[in-house]
């Protein structure tokens, strides 16, 4: 009796995968998919008022251990500066699409980008 491992119709799904992975990539992942619109940025537990990403400008927040720098600019936005030590949220660099989180833990300011349009994510079921 001769038992192959793999046989026509395993490499037919195979290749259809391997063949949608370009499709799935652009459909889901592409960065012209759930581009936000609005930050609503959360100081010490109290939320100020929701700002566009059409706008750009350079806010100061005051946080609990200093002001933090966050620079909105071409419908993106990101930590400039920070007093905390490990400057995490600095380097997280640029945020722009729906869903997306950037928070300086120890100076209890945080950002959630807002938007019309879904975005698929790991956080998706």
């Amino acid at each position: 009796m001769k038992t192959d491992l793999i046989t026509r119709a395993d490499w037919l799904v195979i290749a259809a995968a391997i063949a949608l992975l370009p499709w799935l990539y652009s459909a889901f992942w592409s960065d012209n998919r759930g581009v936000g619109d609005e930050v609503h940025i959360v100081v010490d537990g109290k939320e100020l008022p929701a700002i566009s990403l059409q706008q750009d400008q350079t806010l100061t927040i005051q946080g609990s251990i200093g002001p933090s720098v966050v620079k909105i600019a071409d419908g993106r936005v990101r930590f400039l500066s920070s007093p905390c030590r490990g400057q995490q949220c600095v380097h997280s660099g640029w945020h722009q699409h729906n869903g997306e989180f950037a928070a300086c833990l120890p100076n209890r300011i945080a950002m959630l980008i807002t938007g019309s349009a879904a975005r698929f994510d790991t956080f998706s079921y």
